[in-house]
């Protein structure tokens, strides 16, 4: 029962959607790119969904907690931005989502696949890590990213045009110790990037990924285990020997969702100023 609840929801979903986008008369020329930048309300999303605001999209922030606070000061700075709460780890808050983003722009060209779980983590020996955090890390870093793309792909698939960017990271590529479960969710993320984009570049979709290096995000600079565990070590493994900022992150992901990247998909790009390369 439940698989037939969950298919005809799905069904009602894309029903939805296609009529909003036929009655809003979608020409993709003829409009500015609209983007939706999961984890949009602080840290590196909100560096992200500055820039393609900044650059004239129509921005949609989802996040558990701020996105509407975060779009309101981008409205108030000048730019075409709606918040809308999201629980990535719930299909159904997906769903609701991206209806919000369609009924206010029309239709969706670039997912920003960012929202996760890494600032508030400790490094800890991998058989300490409890079960329920391995589940709440997977939950959210694989399972979300997995449910908002979902979520798009009725919209992107009638749109026949998509940009799909991944925030993966650099821990999966380097090994990094004490944070398996994190590691782990990020090396699926890697693995997903790579099997999507075969399975959706029929339908005109690219599914690319970005790897950053340790970032000095919000998150990460409150919470000082962090901070005093990898923030010297990571710069000193750099070739470009400073603090990664959230603002280093933003001209790969652009980059790959514009149409200079038109003939890349199933890549992601490791930004770490030079602590990896592949």
């Amino acid at each position: 029962h439940t698989y037939t609840n969950n298919k005809r929801h799905q069904e009602s979903v894309e029903d939805i959607l296609g009529d909003i986008i036929r009655r809003k008369g979608v020409k993709l020329m003829d409009q500015k790119k609209v983007v939706i930048v999961t984890g949009g309300s602080m840290g590196i999303g909100r560096a992200i969904a500055d820039r393609f605001a900044n650059d004239g999209a129509d921005v949609v922030i989802a996040d558990i907690a701020g996105a509407a606070e975060a779009a309101n000061e981008m409205v108030a700075a000048g730019a075409s931005a709606i918040g809308v709460t999201c629980d990535i780890s719930d299909p159904v808050s997906c769903d609701a989502m991206v209806l919000a983003a369609v009924n206010a722009f029309g239709r969706i060209d670039t997912l920003v696949n960012n929202a996760g779980l890494y600032s508030t983590l400790k490094l800890t020996d991998f058989s300490k890590i409890k079960p329920e955090d391995w589940q709440r890390v997977l939950n959210v870093n694989v399972m979300g990213q997995a449910f908002v793309t979902a979520a798009v792909l009725p919209t992107m698939q009638t749109q026949s045009k998509g940009e799909i960017v991944n925030m993966s990271s650099g821990t999966p590529f380097k090994g990094v110790p004490y944070l398996l479960h994190y590691v782990a969710s990020k090396g699926a993320i890697n693995a997903m990037t790579k099997a999507l984009a075969k399975e959706l570049g029929e339908f005109g979709i690219r599914v690319n990924g970005v790897a950053p290096g340790f970032t000095l995000s919000d998150g990460v600079k409150a919470n000082p285990h962090q901070i005093e565990k990898l923030q010297e070590i990571s710069v000193k493994s750099r070739v470009i020997a400073r603090d990664q900022l959230p603002e280093d992150v933003v001209g790969a992901v652009v980059f790959l969702a514009s149409d200079d990247a038109a003939f890349m998909t199933g890549q992601t790009l490791v930004v770490d100023g030079g602590a990896y390369f592949h």
